[in-house]
């Protein structure tokens, strides 16, 4: 499942978020790179530093407090994050990410732009589906998750600097499958509770959302 989630960051934490960017050192996205994704690898990542961190710790807090990543994500754990930046010419060809990042499961990916889709020219996220290529470029602050064992690349920035949080999440739940039809238990439950308060078909619906979660969760 791909979801797109909008204004996890609004604009005065993107406002402290670019600024604080614009400090930081970048060097060669390639360090960070999988032995085969290396050489299709063109664009710059920040050096770490602490203040490196504390734009990354904003971005996982935000993630943590928005209740349609929760429900999609499931995240144990946040595996990785790093900030990356593309300016013309760079681009990221097709390949898939590591399954396994500083010891931990790769489940899902997400990519969080800190630039305006308006900023930059090209530099689309590009999903590999079996029907289609899907093309996804989002507003600064919107956030898309999709599996990470997906085949993606970055198209070639032809204008202006394409700046986003990207990262790979832990999921409690490691099936894809299972892990949607939670969410869908979640919004069936959240509407009926909305609509009709704690009813019995609320507690039925939350008390299978539970019980599943329990039976598939990882310990």
């Amino acid at each position: 499942m791909i979801m797109v989630i909008g204004n996890v960051l609004d604009r005065h934490e993107l406002a402290a978020l670019r600024e604080a960017a614009s400090d930081l050192s970048f060097e060669d996205g390639k360090a960070t790179a999988g032995r085969y994704a290396r050489d299709v690898k063109s664009n710059l990542q920040a050096c770490p530093s602490d203040e490196l961190e504390a734009v990354l710790d904003t971005v996982r807090g935000k993630l943590m407090a928005n209740e349609l990543f929760t429900s999609v994500a499931r995240p144990r754990n946040f595996a990785r994050l790093l900030l990356s930046r593309y300016g013309p010419g760079m681009e990221y060809g097709l390949h898939v990410d590591d399954p396994i990042m500083k010891g931990q499961r790769t489940d899902l990916s997400f990519t969080l732009p800190l630039s305006d889709a308006d900023e930059y020219d090209g530099g689309g996220l590009v999903i590999d589906d079996p029907i289609e290529e899907r093309v996804i470029r989002l507003n600064a602050g919107d956030v898309v998750v999709y599996p990470t064992s997906a085949l993606h690349r970055v198209e070639s920035v032809t204008r202006g600097e394409r700046m986003a949080v990207v990262g790979w999440v832990t999921s409690w739940v490691r099936d894809a499958a299972r892990r949607e039809v939670l969410h869908d238990l979640d919004v069936a439950a959240r509407a009926i509770f909305e609509d009709q308060g704690k009813t019995p078909a609320f507690d039925r619906v939350f008390k299978a959302k539970s019980n599943l979660t329990r039976m598939w969760a990882d310990d």
